[in-house]
């Protein structure tokens, strides 16, 4: 069974979403950093570097193990080249 199938499976117990989808901004970026890093080549070593943090750091973040500051991502998107916009809606 793939991630995506078991995923599927795992999003129909109530209790799972509900936890899921408290967690999905934070998935959400993890994702978006990690998709950024890679399209600019960079390891998570050099991103780290270039941020003055340590590589274990980039690795929890992107692991969904860290919940960053906004001005950590902020400083993450500046070296990816991307602007970071927070917006908040309605449910």
């Amino acid at each position: 069974m793939n991630w995506k199938t078991y995923k599927r499976q795992l999003l129909k117990n109530p209790r799972f979403k509900k936890e899921y989808d408290i967690l999905e901004p934070e998935y959400q970026i993890a994702k978006s950093i990690v998709a950024y890093r890679l399209a600019k080549g960079l390891t998570q070593k050099q991103l780290a570097d270039q941020i003055h943090t340590k590589q274990s750091s980039i690795s929890r973040i992107e692991s969904g193990d860290s919940k960053p500051s906004l001005g950590f991502i902020k400083k993450i998107a500046d070296v990816l080249g991307l602007k970071l916009t927070v917006q908040l809606k309605e449910k």
